[in-house]
């Protein structure tokens, strides 16, 4: 198991529901664009799904995003997928690499990542495993 971190930049942009019905739910669909900076020097896309109760602080976001690039020099592409779950403002967050979507140097990764949010920034830290490394 390796542990590594930096900084990403994400940009969210918000899509028009697919159907009324969803919107008159209140389930948001936005796509995400990401820069991974520091062991991990990749972008992704992705999209994300979320919904706010009317309960403060509680709501739910499920995404999948493709991501592309190196991996502590390791050139490919994986997919994350998240489930967020937001209790009246205690969060809940599990982010894992779908299982066999590691390409090229990275076939085979298995892994999940943490989130911080800081002063407005991100911050990452990934666990993986990847046969063939320390």
């Amino acid at each position: 198991m390796a542990i590594v971190g930096g900084a990403f930049d994400v940009k969210l942009t918000t899509q028009k529901p697919d159907n009324k019905e969803a919107e008159t739910a209140g389930i948001a669909r936005m796509s995400l664009d990401k820069q991974y900076h520091g062991d991990l020097e990749a972008t992704s896309a992705g999209e994300m799904l979320s919904l706010m109760t009317e309960v403060k602080g509680s709501g739910v976001y499920v995404a999948i995003e493709r991501v592309r690039g190196t991996l502590q020099g390791r050139a490919g592409t994986f997919a994350l997928q998240h489930r967020g779950v937001m209790s009246r403002g205690e969060p809940q967050l599990t982010i894992v690499v779908v299982p066999d979507s590691g390409t090229e140097q990275l076939l085979g990764l298995t892994g999940s990542m943490e989130i911080k949010i800081s002063d407005g920034k991100h911050f990452f830290q990934f666990d993986y495993d990847l046969p063939g490394t320390d």
